[in-house]
Order: structure tokens, then sequence, then C-alpha cells
């Protein structure tokens, strides 16, 4: 793709700030959000203090200089290159930050020094996924800086600050959700949910001002009813806030400000702080979903599971409402998946917007505006191709971005002499049963020109290779929503296939 004059195809939105809520008058008075936001910071840091001044009362004096023990901040370039795709950008600097050494000053010094060491306070994360993403979802926080992360029964574990927190909610392609740990304890009945629950500093992070949505989930866990915990965790809470605050949150199941998930196993009950809102495969671009639309998370983790380079050529014969090439471009592109959607973290009461807003700014200064790599999509119905072009003017992409026809799989050229085969191709219900031939006509179709291709296709029917006569390479087991699917990857070999006779 060459032109004479470069082209964007990328365009940046400012997104308006939300507008103040107003108070009303009638009612019983309540603690303003900006007031409890505030009271809770000064709490915040208040402990932090405390624990940090502890720590130095019997501390050894270590003999360093100031630049050292000052944490350094990443510098930002304008010059710096694009990183490549699940690459943290401040990936350099944050390492060299978490490697410093811990230096301690006597009690003395470090109340009346005016650059004051800050201890950053460490959670517990759960980032859950897709089942058969999970390795895939470890190596890409691994690459984003997070080194302790390690794949865990449909999702990852890590530790990280609260900054931490905040880039995995808008770098991670293929996490589903980021969960902080606040609570974990033994557990034997309904009731110890309600103590674990109630004894938990939910004021710490959101108040009766605000609303709330309980989930619960479990595995082998004794209790007779999950409603029944769920509602003895919710009862918690609520009587927290409503002891220390004066009132109880409303319950808003739909677009609540505060999320807690409740998992239960054979033992224990562990609380989570949903930072996340609504999933992260929800990027904010799509909304014609076609007849079998695939989650962006899912889409993003068959491009890392097929090993796709982003300078090399991609192809989705079947590509439907566009989905795996969108998320194509904005890999190659470097925009984070979620830069343009909101997160439950930023109506939390110890949000730091500017913070945030530096992040993001950071974020967007590393995202190129122009795209080289070929990107072709087709599909057989004119309806999804319309669809895939208004979902690619939805994710602020340009037509020329990515090429979309209406053509048959079977009949379509390859836009190179090598690259990536993607797709999501109809099955079960989407497949009648008088194209029985399409599988033998496409596979006759790769055999024959699609030499030096890597064809990944996932689909739930597992006699699929028989029916293209094609042997895989591997089978990755994966979830599509509720059907269970392989992923079948084929390497196209030039001149290992002969010209086949039905």
């Amino acid at each position: 793709m060459t032109t004479s004059q470069p082209k964007k195809t990328l365009t940046l939105k400012k997104k308006p700030s939300d507008s103040d809520v107003t108070s009303t008058s009638g009612g019983p008075r309540k603690r303003s959000g900006a007031r409890a936001r505030l009271v809770a910071q000064r709490e915040l840091t208040r402990r932090r203090t405390d624990t940090f001044d502890a720590e130095l009362a019997d501390a050894p004096v270590v003999e360093t200089s100031l630049d050292t023990a000052k944490p350094a901040r990443p510098e930002r370039s304008r010059t710096a290159e694009r990183p490549k795709a699940a690459r943290r950008p401040d990936q350099d600097a944050h390492s060299q930050a978490a490697t410093a050494p811990v230096v301690r000053r006597p009690r003395s010094d470090a109340r009346n020094s005016p650059s004051r060491i800050r201890v950053a306070e460490t959670f517990r994360v759960f980032t859950p996924c897709p089942h058969g993403l999970e390795e895939a979802l470890a190596a890409e926080l691994n690459a984003l800086g997070f080194d302790d992360a390690v794949a865990d029964r449909a999702g990852c574990r890590l530790t990280t600050d609260w900054s931490g927190i905040l880039r995995i909610n808008l770098y991670s392609r293929l996490a589903t959700r980021v969960l902080v740990q606040v609570a974990h304890r033994p557990v034997n009945t309904e009731n110890d949910i309600l103590d674990l629950a109630y004894n938990t500093p939910w004021e710490r992070w959101f108040g009766a001002e605000q609303t709330l949505r309980v989930d619960t989930s479990a595995i082998r866990s004794p209790m007779q009813s999950l409603q029944y915990c769920n509602l003895r965790a919710k009862d918690g809470i609520c009587d927290r806030l409503r002891d220390r605050e004066g009132q109880r949150p409303d319950i808003d199941t739909v677009r609540p400000d505060a999320r807690v998930h409740l998992f239960l196993d054979e033992t224990s009950a562990t609380l989570y702080l949903d930072t996340s809102g609504e999933s992260l495969f929800k990027r904010g671009w799509r909304l014609d979903k076609g007849e079998a639309p695939i989650r962006e998370n899912l889409a993003a983790g068959l491009l890392a599971l097929s090993g796709w380079d982003p300078n090399a050529p991609l192809l989705d014969p079947f590509c439907g409402s566009g989905t795996i090439l969108i998320e194509a471009a904005w890999i190659a592109l470097g925009v984070p998946a979620g830069i343009w959607r909101p997160f439950a973290f930023e109506r939390l009461r110890n949000h730091d917007d500017r913070h945030w807003k530096d992040i993001k700014a950071e974020a967007r200064s590393r995202i190129a505006t122009r795209l080289d790599t070929p990107l072709v999509g087709c599909d057989l119905n004119p309806a999804a191709i319309e669809a895939a072009r208004q979902n690619l003017d939805r994710a602020w992409l340009t037509p020329d971005t990515i090429r979309l026809e209406v053509a048959d799989a079977r009949n379509v050229l390859p836009p190179a002499d090598h690259g990536w085969l993607v797709t999501n191709p109809p099955y079960g219900e989407r497949l009648e049963d008088s194209d029985d031939d399409l599988w033998w006509q496409w596979s006759q179709n790769l055999k024959q020109n699609y030499s030096n291709w890597h064809v990944n296709i996932i689909s739930s029917d597992l006699e699929l290779p028989q029916k293209l006569r094609l042997k895989p390479r591997r089978r990755i087991p994966l979830h599509n929503g509720a059907l269970d699917c392989r992923l079948f990857v084929f390497d196209m070999v030039k001149e290992s296939y002969r010209r086949e006779k039905k």
C-alpha cells in the first residue's frame, strides 16, 4: 500500500467530560460524592504514612543520594517509535523502577525531607478471560511488564499497584475484567459471608451515595443457594456503609457505580472489586454484530495464538462484521483496546483523574497514523460487508485501512505471496445442509493458491480437517461463548498438495 502522500487511517476524538451531578434538595441529607472522595483520599494517605513510619522506626540507615531515593517517572518522548503489539509503552522505565532497591531513611530525615518517599500499595489481581486464552493472556501481561502474571483457571493472577491496574484495563486485549481482591477467608455458612462482607472497608472505594451491584460465582461450593449467598454479601456491604455513613447504597443491576464479585470454592470465599465495569471485550465501536458475532477479546486471542505478524498481510474470507480485521488494525496501529471506553474505577472514591489522563495521553502519543499492512476481508453476504464498513467507521478507521469486498471464499485469491488467514467460518446452525460442498471447494482453493500461508480456522465442528482434507499442525481448545471449539492451524506448503477430484 503506497501513496504519494501519507493518509491518516486513524482519527482521534476528544471525549467530552461528564457533567457534574446536581444534588437534590429533598430527602435525607447525604455526604456529597466529592466530599466523600476527598475524605477517602486523606484516609488512604494517612494509612500509607502510618505504615511507612512504622517500618522506619527500627530501620537501619542506608547511605544513598537523593536522586536514587526518588522513584523515576517515565519521560515522554515525542519521537519515540511505536512499540510492537501487546507491549507496554513505558515498559523500560517501569522495569527500572520496579527493580530499584528500596531505600530507607531514619525517622527524623523521612518526616522532615521535602522529597519524602511514598510506599506504593500493591494488590492481588485476577484477570478472567475466555477458556483457552489463559497462556496467551499471561504472555500479554508479561509483555506489558507484569512479570509475576501466571495463568490460572479461566484467567491470570498477578500482583501490582493501582497504576498497574489502570494500565491492564487500558491495554489488555484478551482479559474480560480486572478484579482486585479485597477480602478472603474460610467460610462454613452464609452468615460467614455476611461477616466477611461487613468487615471489609468498602468506604475506602465507594459510599452510600453510589449504586451497587453484587455478583456471585462458585466452583464446588457446599453452599445450598448462590442467590442467598449473594444476598448475604450485599447485606454485609450495605450494613457497613449504613453504620458508617448513615445510609445504605441503592442497588442497580444495569449500570451501577460499583461492582463487587463474590467467588466461592470448597472452603473459602473471596471478594473482588471490579475495576472494569462492562466487560473489556466491549471496546465501544461495535453496534452491528452480524449473524454470528465473535467477541473482540476472542478475536484478538485468535490473532495471538496464530502468531500473526502485524507487518504481514492478513485475510479473513468469512469476515462477517469485521471483528477480527478491526482488532488486527488496532494491533498494527498500536491503539490500546480501552482507549475510548469508560471504566468502573473512574467512579470510585480513590480515583485520581489527573493520573489517569496522563496514562491515556501517553498511550495516544504512541498511536500510529498510517497503516501499510494489507488487511483484507470478504464475505458472500452484502449486508455483512455493510455492517463491517459501519463498524470500521465507529472504530475511527478510514475506509482504506481494511479492504472489504463481497466475494466467495471458494474463489478469493490471496492478496500477497505469503501471510496469515484467520477466520471464523459458518458452522452449526449457520451452515445449511446444502452447503456441504463448501469445505471441499474451499480446500481446493487453499491448496492451489495459498502456498506459504498460515491458515487458522476456529470451528465447533471437530471433523472440519477431514472435510477440508487437510492435516492440522495444531488443535487449540477454545470456547466461543458456550460453544466448545478448536482453533485448527494449517501450514500450506508449496507443491505439497496435488489437484484432487471429487
